[in-house]
């Protein structure tokens, strides 16, 4: 099961910062997930919510730096085609490592994506106006934990198509999820996964 820190370790540091992604490297998550947008400057910035004009972000260049060889990054391009001037795809395609995966919720943007940079591994998530047949050319689909079903899950398997769930808190609800053959949760608290996945270190 791999455990990706949502927006870092945002249950004891704030969102998308770098050092909530330092705490996350530090109890160990498999990867980071971060948030990214374009500012009204074109600058790739770590953020949920659409940068404010004055506001203080992470660059994704900086938290590339603090995470590249010590743990997976998974970037999420929010609204991509409202930034489309400053080539926010192409720019993040470049930016990633092999081992990093690129997240979106509108086709296009990973398609885009694929044909920069064939073999780049991309999340799709799907249930929000693109199925799972639709996302048959990504490495992973994404579910939200709201709407997953055993269905579902089975047709992203049948398709050959990894599946993770967002956001999942509860350590019964994460322990449901692996015995049902989900291979990676979204979580605000990898602290509480992690002891659930991993053997005891010696």
């Amino acid at each position: 099961m791999l455990v990706i820190a949502h927006r870092g370790a945002s249950w004891e540091q704030p969102e998308n910062t770098l050092p909530a992604f330092e705490r996350a490297i530090e109890v160990g998550a498999d990867f980071v997930e971060v948030d990214v947008h374009a500012d009204t400057a074109g600058t790739l910035v770590v953020t949920h919510d659409a940068p404010k004009r004055g506001g203080v972000y992470a660059t994704l260049e900086e938290t590339l730096d603090l995470c590249r060889g010590r743990i997976g990054v998974m970037v999420e391009l929010k609204t991509p085609r409202r930034y489309r001037r400053h080539r926010v795809v192409e720019r993040t395609v470049r930016l990633l490592s092999d081992a990093d995966v690129l997240i979106c919720f509108q086709r296009s943007p990973l398609e885009e994506a694929r044909a920069l940079r064939p073999g780049i591994r991309t999340c799709q998530h799907v249930g929000y106006g693109v199925s799972i047949r639709g996302a048959r050319d990504a490495w992973a689909a994404g579910f939200s934990d709201s709407r997953v079903t055993p269905r579902g899950l089975a047709a992203a398997y049948a398709v050959g198509l990894v599946s993770l769930v967002y956001t999942v808190n509860e350590p019964a609800r994460m322990r449901a999820l692996g015995e049902a053959g989900v291979a990676g949760i979204f979580t605000d608290r990898p602290d509480l996964a992690l002891p659930l996945f991993r053997s005891p270190r010696r």
